[in-house]
């Protein structure tokens, strides 16, 4: 009698449906670490860190999906956004290029780093390089959408929606390219058993 291969592919499916899952999750808990600065529509939050984490352990796709997961939850009234509020309005203010942005840096990051897989170990150089272009897709649409939605200058646009968040973001770039690669191990094995 021939094995059904179904079960061990329904399984790893089920395992990357929970594991996209449960980074949207820790995006969304990513709000409760939300810091106002007062001279910048923009807070400190760890919703980025998250979000690359979710394209370097996932892969591009998933990665993607999980940031997408939490900004539709998000959209539709959850309180996940910093602030712990929700609503299509968020998308709309001075945050929502760096929101749109998380998706895009979760896909890029993936590509970058590759999906995971046990057999292979991805080089630290390759992570890094995932690490600084996800962050870079994040203020790309962010710095864009912030000028449109504020009307401010350029200047102002970069003292008050980069230039606070350039140190902290380096941190906590350093801080993925450290636990990612065990992660990456860890959802590699279970993405393939």
């Amino acid at each position: 009698m021939e094995k059904s291969s179904s079960g061990p592919a329904k399984r790893r499916a089920l395992t990357g449906l929970t594991l996209t899952a449960l980074f949207a999750a820790l995006i969304a808990a990513g709000t409760f670490i939300s810091i106002p600065l007062p001279f910048s529509p923009v807070p400190i939050v760890l919703q980025n860190l998250f979000a690359l984490l979710a394209g370097l352990v996932l892969g591009p796709v998933p990665g993607a999906a999980a940031a997408g997961l939490y900004l539709a939850a998000g959209i539709i009234g959850a309180p996940v956004f910093a602030g712990a509020s929700g609503g299509i309005v968020r998308l709309i203010g001075p945050t929502g290029g760096f929101l749109a942005g998380y998706p895009l840096a979760a896909f890029t990051a993936g590509l970058i780093a590759g999906r995971p897989r046990p057999d292979r170990k991805t080089p630290l150089p390759v992570i890094a390089a995932a690490v600084f272009a996800g962050l870079l897709v994040v203020y790309l649409p962010g710095l864009a959408w912030l000028k449109f939605s504020t009307g401010r200058g350029w200047p102002a646009v970069i003292a008050g929606g980069f230039v606070p968040f350039i140190a902290g973001d380096f941190l906590k770039g350093i801080l993925a390219i450290l636990v990612a690669p065990r992660l990456r191990r860890a959802a590699g094995d279970l993405l393939s058993a």
